[in-house]
């Protein structure tokens, strides 16, 4: 299978391929030809300025508010910024930003330089709130707005009806499965938006990362993406076996196979992951904290 993803067409929404197919720090971008809309602009730099001259861009919508989806955003200061209420906060203020990613102590100052200097980090308000199942009946297609949380509180996917097109964002369908480890992230919600989204009327799918297109139902993709998330619980309870601490569990690297550079970024994707299985656990009384340790109780 190739691994070059390129742009294609769908009538006028257009899908807008990243370098390495999506891969972080960057995104696959869409835009909306006519009503002029961008979504997500973190693809390819050069072709966004190009977009941004002609045919141009009204409106930037990002579909939640993590860094490798506003990368680009400075591209366009000057235009209006759609978010869901529940995304609005982190994008407005780097401690917000910061607090929604749980960051704390000293790794705050680190942190804050390095989405500034790296994704050119900065305050802005969204000047228009988007609902779920809101509708934008543009000239030649209708968007709407679904609301599904999980990936962050305010996640937003987008179903283009007369195209029977679904963006469906960061639930990118990858092997590594979805991502929940911000400080308010949910598997449960992550689960439930994902059952929501396998049940929309769609023949064409777009996604943030990866493949990004799918012209065939992926229902195969969906149930290796989604049962990652048992896989790395069960590895966790294996590793139970014997009482563990968290930082001993992260250095287990359940969720990225193997360590990563640079280690402290990753380290800190596998405390939270793994925090958030820990809770989930504890909360099914299959797990116990005990001390600084965590027990299985059965």
């Amino acid at each position: 299978m190739s691994t070059v993803v390129t742009e294609k067409h769908f009538g006028p929404v257009w899908f807008l391929p990243g370098p390495q197919k999506g891969k972080y720090p960057a995104c696959h971008s869409v835009y909306i030809e006519g009503a002029k809309v961008l979504i997500d602009p973190a693809s390819d730099r050069e072709r966004l300025k190009q977009l941004r001259d002609a045919p141009g861009v009204k409106t930037v919508i990002l579909s939640h508010w993590h860094e490798d989806h506003f990368l680009h955003l400075d591209l366009f200061d000057d235009v209006p910024l759609w978010t869901s209420a529940a995304d609005a906060g982190p994008l407005s203020d780097i401690d917000l930003f910061l607090d929604a990613y749980g960051i704390e102590g000293e790794q705050r100052d680190f942190a804050g330089k390095f989405f500034v200097e790296h994704f050119k980090f900065k305050p802005r308000k969204t000047t228009r709130i988007l609902s779920d199942g809101e509708l934008f009946p543009w000239a030649e297609v209708t968007m709407q707005v679904l609301h599904t949380p999980g990936h962050t509180p305010g996640h937003l996917t987008f179903y283009f009806k007369e195209l029977e097109l679904l963006f469906l964002g960061d639930y990118d369908l990858t092997p590594f499965g979805p991502w929940y480890g911000d400080a308010y992230s949910s598997i449960e919600e992550t689960i439930s938006s994902n059952n929501l989204l396998q049940k929309m009327p769609a023949e064409i799918w777009l996604t943030s990362h990866g493949q990004g297109i799918f012209e065939q139902n992926p229902r195969n993709e969906w149930l290796q993406y989604l049962d990652m998330i048992e896989k790395r619980e069960a590895k966790l309870l294996k590793l139970l076996d014997e009482p563990k601490t968290l930082s001993e569990i992260a250095a287990a690297w359940i969720v990225y196979g193997e360590p990563k550079e640079p280690q402290n970024f990753y380290l800190f994707g596998e405390r939270a992951i793994m925090q958030k299985h820990l809770e989930r656990l504890a909360c099914k009384g299959i797990i116990a904290k005990k001390g600084h340790q965590f027990i299985k109780l059965a």
